[in-house]
Formats: C-alpha cells, structure tokens, sequence
C-alpha cells in the first residue's frame, strides 16, 4: 500500500473517531471547521485529499495538533 493511501484511510477514520466521540454530528464539525459538510463526507470516507488548510481547520476544531489527526484510531 503506497503511503499516501495509508495516511488517508488513517486520517479518515480518525477524524470520524474524534468527531463520535464528541457526540458531534458531521454538520456540527463542519461548522466549527469552516469546512462545507460534504467535503468533511469525503474526508470521512477517504475520497478527499485535505490541504494543510483543511486539516488545520480540523485540528483547531478538535483542540488538537495537526499530528494527532494521523494517529491510528484505538
């Protein structure tokens, strides 16, 4: 598997495992991203490839480091 595929399909379930575990629903992370709901969709299913802008809006959203959005899901 190349490594781009990777980092997404593990970005992609983690942001879907932070966003559950805040009870948040996906309109709701997309808002406090300022992100449109859709395009968190794709993130969340592994279709999108976010910028460094996007991820930054999610990490702030989440209160977190960039970094902490490609840690494995437990």
């Amino acid at each position: 598997m190349r490594a781009e595929t990777k980092a997404i399909r593990v970005l992609s379930r983690r942001v879907r495992e932070l966003r559950l575990k805040k009870r948040w629903t996906q309109e709701k992370l997309a808002e406090k991203a300022y992100i449109a709901p859709a395009y968190l969709s794709g993130i969340e299913r592994g279709v999108r490839n976010p910028t460094t802008m996007i991820l930054a809006r999610l990490a702030a959203a989440f209160r977190l480091p960039i970094g902490k959005l490609f840690e494995e899901p437990k």
